[in-house]
């Protein structure tokens, strides 16, 4: 795969140069030039196909991504040299060639097993659900008015209108919903490190159980999203209610499936049963302080 790209980030450099200035290429350099591309893309997309699912899906799917930027990245790069003036080197024409070469470059940066890939797929879950975690905390800061970088408008209506503020109910509600949010963070936290520390890609058990565990955790970010969204004035309990109960069922599914994996020895159960137990108590609060208003 690293020659593949190798080869492909020549032959865009050789394409490019070729057009960055009068007199064209003969026609049969054209020629010469466009099959070398294309032998060039066909030698990238045989490599992945030869890469077998049995390797894991997750990897599969990164080195997937990779591939389809470095060909839409020729692809781009050639309609730029089609649709430009001939005069000079463009700065279209210099953009696309460098979105070639650091598409090309990205083959050093990709995991070389299904572990390594699982760890980087969690690693970016995490990434995501501690910004949504910090941008509600803040939020939620006692006296904070959530819309208060929003200037008024005619939808929102004065800054005095009570939509746009929480009730002391709202709060309540909304610190157990936190605990939801902080729960996520912690569970992603603590099924990466059991990943890194114990998480193996050597039998096709393995790579399965560490494909599940990354296609639930895929699944915390936006149900982390849809709660903080459905948290902001005017409140809806059923809708917080409801959003809170999916994510409390995927934060259970992730520490099932981690729990029953080989990344969870004994030595790491006490955190699943720990996390298991602030799911529960989290869910059960949202469920009694929305009891009477549904």
């Amino acid at each position: 795969l690293g020659q593949t790209f190798q080869v492909t980030s020549q032959e865009a450099t050789k394409l490019s140069l070729a057009f960055s200035r009068p007199p064209l290429p003969s026609s049969e350099d054209c020629q010469k030039l466009s099959e070398d591309v294309q032998n060039a893309i066909l030698a990238v997309a045989t490599v992945y196909y030869w890469l077998p699912k049995s390797q894991g899906t997750t990897l599969r799917k990164m080195v997937r991504d990779a591939t389809t930027e470095v060909v839409e990245g020729m692809i781009q790069l050639t309609d730029t040299i089609l649709n430009a003036p001939v005069e000079s080197l463009s700065q279209e024409q210099l953009i696309s060639t460098g979105g070639v070469w650091e598409a090309c470059e990205q083959v050093s940066k990709l995991p070389r097993d299904n572990q390594a890939a699982v760890v980087s797929a969690l690693a970016a879950c995490l990434g995501v659900v501690k910004d949504a975690v910090e941008e509600m905390e803040h939020a939620l800061v006692e006296g904070q008015d959530p819309y208060g970088d929003i200037m008024e408008d005619e939808e929102l209506g004065f800054r005095g209108n009570r939509d746009t503020y929480w009730s002391e109910a709202d709060r309540q509600l909304l610190s157990s919903c936190m605990g939801l949010m902080k729960a996520s963070k912690a569970c992603l936290k603590k099924v990466l490190a059991a990943v890194k520390a114990h998480g193996k890609a050597e039998s096709p058990e393995q790579i399965a159980q560490l494909d599940d565990l990354a296609d639930i955790a895929n699944e915390i970010s936006p149900s982390v999203d849809e709660l903080a969204l459905s948290m902001y004035p005017p409140v809806n309990p059923l809708a917080v209610r409801l959003n809170a109960a999916k994510l409390a069922s995927v934060l259970k599914k992730v520490l099932e499936i981690a729990k029953t994996s080989h990344v969870c020895p004994p030595s790491e159960e006490g955190w699943v049963q720990f996390l298991t137990g602030a799911v529960d108590h989290n869910m059960n609060k949202v469920k009694n302080f929305t009891q009477g208003q549904l």
